[in-house]
């Protein structure tokens, strides 16, 4: 399956946005999300990456909602694509890499892998861009090495790193802001606002968070730079079935979009 047009992630003076819901729930739902984000993207100098996972494997619970499986779930992202958005996932297991990228435009290694050798080289030989979440144990400087580790298979092709917030004693993450411009020496720097705010494994059964602060650090971000931005965002976050503490409501999505687009200017003016 082809990309709906040439898949160029950073064109100049747009933002990466990734946005989506944290996991694909059903059909419809995932549809109505593709639909609203691309609405608000079309009025704005971003370039939009569709995010949901076809599975959760790293959930706090073996209870906890993984997803419809990986066929039916990739089906439903293959259908996102048809309304003309590049698709984002994350994969777990090298085994589910080459399926994956045969609907995903772009690949995603969680950040509990990003030391995991055999998944990086995998997404890697699919010659898709890659986007690795900094480990939350990980120090900005030593994702070095995950870029490395792509390039010594493939001596181009778009590798992106994600800031994700820091472990910070238990349930608890901070975010470094000198991990942007240290990471960006190595490779484009996404932010992502939501995870950033998670409490791991907060409630017990499940990850907590604090969802008000996800504006505050998304903003802080964009005033130190970024190349692109990540949210987790769904129609009601209270009913979400994966990370409902830090999603963010799409309808707050327009206006936080906005300051950061402001903001980012602003800084690159300097």
């Amino acid at each position: 399956m082809s990309p709906p047009g040439p898949l160029n992630l950073l064109p100049k003076g747009r933002l990466l946005l990734v946005a989506g819901p944290c996991v694909v729930e059903g059909r419809d739902l995932t549809l109505r999300i593709a639909r609203r984000l691309k609405e608000i993207a079309a009025t704005r100098p971003v370039t939009l990456l569709f995010k949901a996972s076809y599975d959760k494997a790293n959930r706090t619970s073996g209870e906890s909602f993984r997803g419809p499986g990986i066929e039916e779930a990739l089906s439903i992202l293959a259908e996102v694509r048809k309304l003309g958005l590049p698709v984002n996932t994350d994969v777990h297991e090298s085994a589910q890499v080459a399926r994956a990228a045969e609907v995903a435009d772009t690949l995603q290694v969680p950040a509990f892998l990003c030391r995991q050798t055999d998944l990086l080289l995998a997404c890697a030989r699919t010659g898709k861009p890659v986007i690795v979440k900094k480990g939350q144990f990980a120090a900005p400087e030593d994702m070095r090495h995950a870029v490395k580790k792509i390039e010594s298979v493939r001596a181009h092709g778009p590798i992106f790193l994600c800031e994700r917030g820091t472990t910070f004693g238990y349930h608890n993450l901070v975010v470094d802001f000198r991990g942007l411009p240290i990471m960006r020496k190595f490779a484009p720097v996404i932010f992502d606002g939501t995870h950033s705010v998670q409490r791991p494994a907060g409630q017990g059964v499940a990850s907590g968070g604090d969802r008000e602060m996800i504006p505050f650090l998304v903003r802080a971000a964009a005033a130190v730079g970024i190349d692109g931005l990540f949210l987790e965002a769904h129609e009601d976050p209270s009913k979400a079935l994966s990370d409902a503490a830090t999603q963010l409501p799409l309808d707050e999505l327009p206006a936080l979009l906005d300051d950061v687009l402001s903001i980012r200017a602003a800084a690159e003016a300097k």
